[in-house]
């Protein structure tokens, strides 16, 4: 018969069941709007699900709904293990669990309806940015309060890394935010103009630096060393890199709007330290890579632990290439460009969802306790999801870099030598490759959700069987007892 946990479980086990749910509806959608970038016939001339409106509808459920619910089951499985006490409040944790999901389910209404702020990463209006701030708020207060009530003196790095993103996005989301209401679901920004476009990418590039870097961090910095059975490579390097990470992000933002309206000497600051973020990133990456030393054979046979170790390979990638992209000279070819949708996705299928899966797939097996439902494809998914990200990053970083130089090019008269259709035109080979390199990612998805439902059907049997057999064992000893009284 399981053993009962001295942990609050059951939160943590709904929020990496959804996890894996907007996984499948998530990729799915993504896959869809990028076969509406080949085939615009896909449209069918509806309003409902056009390009523009499903594209954040893809966004929403990834980064808030698929992310949103990793990071909520792992802070709270990380921080309980970690602290070695329960969750402070187990109220309040179902509270974070049922607002975080009214918020993805309004976003699946809305946004379709055209109901938009039309702000990146920050799209819904201001009732749903409502429920957002209570649920952030409810979810990182039951977090410092576990913390407030570990029964051991030192904080472990991870939970630096999720305190630092709950914090900053708190900060960010709400001052971002700012709007004053015209109806139930329209707003104006209390900013405006290149005002509004600077507070826009400070809070853009920080949504990615802190919830999509420095959370998924605090994953990482638990489950590479639990899963690879070994003590982290640098302790002090963690630190260094927490730190350098956290002071040196806020900065970053600016590098979205180089040649713009706003200032050049913001633009150009926002570029140097973007640069400089290389060495922490790397730190950090070699710090998760290095904790493998002398257990490299791990990986022929744990695959669970192939997804973690490959996700840091990608963070090494898409942390130097962001710099680079954001310096101007480069920027000069690279902006408005789909390069910057592959380094995004190379970030986003390579790092954020790799190091996620991994997680997912370590907690079913300890919160269900028992083993993945079939091994066999935990190691499917790992080459879906491999194969499938580099298709994708591969077909956009061409395309991209194929676009800049079209828009770019000059005739021997000073003139264009090509007009923007021509551009769109060369791009759709790229885009019908996409589409395939996204399908394939999304096949991974299903295979992932199938597993893990499978699995946990399975240990919920053997649970059902094994206490069966244990309370029949006490009715056959009671029946013995009570013969042996007569």
């Amino acid at each position: 018969m399981q053993v009962t946990s001295k942990y609050n479980t059951e939160v943590v086990k709904w929020f990496v069941v959804m996890a894996c749910i907007y996984f499948v509806i998530g990729t799915g959608v993504g896959v869809y709007i990028a076969s509406e970038l080949a085939w615009p016939i896909l449209n069918f001339d509806n309003p409902y699900i056009s390009f523009g409106r499903l594209r954040p509808v893809h966004t929403n459920t990834v980064i808030y709904g698929f992310g949103g619910s990793v990071l909520m089951a792992t802070a709270y499985y990380v921080v309980q293990r970690t602290c070695n006490v329960k969750l402070w409040s187990d109220k309040m944790a179902w509270f974070t669990f049922w607002g975080w999901n009214l918020y993805v389910i309004g976003a699946f209404i809305t946004l379709p309806l055209g109901l938009t702020q039309g702000k990146e990463y920050a799209e819904l209006e201001w009732p749903l940015d409502i429920v957002l701030t209570a649920t952030w708020l409810a979810y990182s207060f039951n977090f410092m309060m576990t913390l407030h009530h570990r029964k051991v003196s030192h904080i472990y790095v991870a939970n630096w890394f999720f305190l630092a993103m709950m914090i900053m996005f708190t900060y960010l989301h709400v001052v971002n935010s700012l709007a004053i209401p015209v109806a139930l679901f329209k707003s104006y920004s209390i900013f405006a103009g290149v005002q509004d476009a600077m507070i826009q990418w400070w809070w853009g590039h920080n949504a990615i630096g802190f919830y999509l870097t420095a959370g998924f961090l605090g994953i990482m910095y638990y489950f590479v060393p639990k899963q690879a059975n070994r003590p982290v490579y640098s302790y002090r390097l963690s630190v260094i890199h927490f730190w350098a990470l956290i002071f040196g992000y806020v900065w970053l933002g600016a590098h979205h709007l180089q040649y713009t309206a706003l200032p050049d000497w913001t633009g150009s600051l926002g570029a140097a330290i973007s640069l400089a973020m290389i060495i922490p990133s790397w730190g950090g990456a070699i710090n998760g890579m290095f904790t493998l030393s002398g257990a490299w054979d791990k990986l022929r046979t744990d695959y669970i632990l192939r997804f973690l170790i490959v996700s840091l390979a990608f963070y090494a990638m898409s942390t130097f290439e962001g710099p680079v992209m954001a310096s101007k000279t480069v920027n000069a070819l690279s902006h408005y460009t789909d390069w910057t949708i592959g380094h995004v996705h190379s970030g986003a299928l390579g790092w954020v969802a790799m190091v996620s899966i991994g997680a997912l797939y370590h907690m079913v097996e300890r919160l269900w306790d028992t083993r993945m439902y079939s091994i066999q494809l935990v190691n499917a998914h790992f080459w879906l999801a491999t194969i499938g990200t580099a298709i994708y990053i591969t077909a956009m970083w061409v395309a991209g870099i194929m676009q800049g130089l079209m828009w770019r090019a000059y005739d021997s008269y000073g003139n264009l030598a090509y007009t923007f259709v021509e551009s769109v035109e060369q791009m759709h080979p790229y885009y019908a490759i996409r589409v395939v390199g996204g399908f394939i990612f999304f096949l991974g998805a299903c295979v992932m959700l199938f597993n893990v439902l499978m699995t946990i059907v399975h240990a919920v049997k053997v649970t059902n069987l094994e206490n069966e057999q244990h309370f029949s064992n006490k009715s056959e000893n009671y029946a013995h007892i009570k013969a042996g009284e007569k």
